[in-house]
């Protein structure tokens, strides 16, 4: 990730939601200009579980503790493997997409897509995703630059609340469809100044290949959310203008949850320029309607989190405090339909 993209082309409580209604009696007596009564109001409570930031904090640990999750490596075969064996104690029904896609420097990379679907039969689905690949190189650092990161935050926070999230519904079931697609080689893009011919669609492979052959064919969802950066110390999130184009009902949504569950220091009603993430092509491919949850940091050149693809992204990073406002946020959205 992530350039600027024009959007055209292409992480108990007790929740309640006031439903207002008129009732009218109809008189059957012979009395004229019957009044109707006063307005009723029904107020249906909603049981929102507690998301546990500890938790999610130990995910994002395991995670790291493998060490860089580069396609191809030991790394990353040892984090899939206990992702899909978490995944599956959740009681998820669990798939690993593989393919092979071809790198901006020409080579040739090991795809693994990781769904996990909660009610798999149910029609109305929501999609959740994040990626769980590292970047190979430290480009944005001034040394070690051709080492891979630890990639706490930049792709493990994401995954850790996810994580948490699939925790929760194996003991809170919901009534919708949860799909959890965990996207592979999403940070593999081309360097600035790789020396090769600036390739085009270079980030987000995995994401590009399951758009165009999702794991079931004919796949949909009313909606999706990505996670991306996710858990740092000061995350701000902000209104991603390609997601305002393409679901800006669900941003709103989104923020106004967060606004109400008392985040809207973290969750910024400010829009900012579009970028090509994940969800720029299961929007522009695939059709689903999805938003990006990204950290914006306008005191960076980048505008994205300080650390970001440097070797300090890693778990002294992390602030579970964040993590529980974009995952309580997440769990009163998923509660709430």
């Amino acid at each position: 990730m992530r350039k600027k993209a024009q959007p055209g082309h292409l992480k108990i409580n007790i929740f309640f939601i006031a439903f207002f209604f008129v009732t009218i009696l109809i008189s059957c007596g012979p009395e004229k200009n019957s009044e109707p009564d006063d307005a009723v109001i029904e107020t249906v409570a909603i049981n929102v579980p507690e998301f546990n930031k500890d938790s999610a904090y130990a995910f994002i640990q395991a995670q790291v503790d493998f060490g860089p999750r580069v396609p191809g490596t030991d790394a990353h075969k040892k984090c899939e493997s206990y992702l899909v064996s978490k995944l599956e104690s959740f009681g998820a029904e669990v798939m690993v997409q593989r393919g092979i896609v071809r790198a901006y420097n020409g080579k040739d990379l090991p795809l693994a897509n990781i769904i996990a679907s909660f009610n798999p039969t149910v029609a109305r689905r929501v999609l959740l995703c994040a990626h769980w690949d590292t970047r190979p190189v430290a480009d944005q650092d001034d040394k070690d630059q051709n080492k891979p990161i630890p990639g706490a935050n930049d792709g493990g926070s994401g995954v850790g609340v996810l994580l948490e999230i699939a925790r929760i519904l194996a003991n809170n079931p919901v009534k919708i469809g949860i799909d959890i697609v965990l996207f592979d080689v999403e940070d593999h893009g081309q360097p600035d100044d790789s020396g090769f011919k600036e390739a085009k669609d270079s980030w987000c492979l995995g994401s590009q290949y399951w758009s165009k052959t999702p794991h079931k064919p004919g796949y949909f969802a009313a909606y999706g959310i990505l996670l991306d950066m996710v858990g740092a110390k000061g995350a701000t999130f902000t209104k991603e203008e390609g997601s305002m184009y393409y679901a800006p009902s669900i941003v709103e949504k989104v923020w106004k949850t967060a606004e109400a569950l008392g985040y809207g220091d973290i969750f910024i009603n400010k829009r900012t320029p579009s970028i090509i993430d994940d969800h720029y092509y299961v929007n522009g491919i695939l059709g689903i309607p999805t938003i990006d949850i990204i950290h914006n940091d306008a005191n960076t050149k980048s505008n994205f989190f300080p650390h970001w693809h440097k070797h300090t992204d890693d778990m002294s990073q992390i602030d579970p405090e964040i993590l529980d406002a974009v995952g309580k946020t997440l769990l009163h959205v998923i509660y709430s339909e």
